[in-house]
């Protein structure tokens, strides 16, 4: 019942994301969205080698909601053909990772984990914009 207060740690820690998120910018919570997807695909190909199956199906299906539920779905159809690009590749993305959890190649974790880098680089740069004044 009270699980929470017997790790101060893991509460500290789930207080702090909490509080980051909070005051992220927009920009800042994609960039967010990429590190844990990639934070997550890294954990399950180490999972995939070290013949975790149950820790790495969990790991695999972390990153798939990320992708559709966070950065699939926050796009925004009137974005033109940008984000009709961007929804087709996060599609592929989630085609590949099903398909490396079923085949247990890492090489397909690692296809997707740079993809996600690349996308996060380029995020990375317009969260280092100056903010334009009102």
């Amino acid at each position: 019942m009270f699980a929470a207060y017997n790790n101060p740690a893991s509460a500290y820690g789930r207080v702090a994301v909490e509080t980051g998120i909070a005051a992220a910018r927009p920009v800042e919570l994609v960039i967010m969205l990429y590190e844990g997807a990639v934070e997550t695909l890294t954990r399950a190909a180490a999972q995939m080698r070290s013949r975790d199956t149950a820790a790495k199906n969990e790991s695999i299906t972390r990153a798939i909601r990320i992708i559709d539920e966070g950065l699939k779905a926050t796009l925004d159809v009137r974005g033109g053909t940008l984000v009709a690009t961007l929804d087709e590749l996060y599609a592929y993305m989630i085609r590949r990772l099903l398909t490396a959890n079923l085949k247990n190649d890492p090489a397909m974790l690692d296809e997707v984990r740079t993809l996600l880098l690349e996308l996060k680089g380029a995020w990375d740069q317009i969260a280092d914009r100056p903010a334009k004044a009102p």
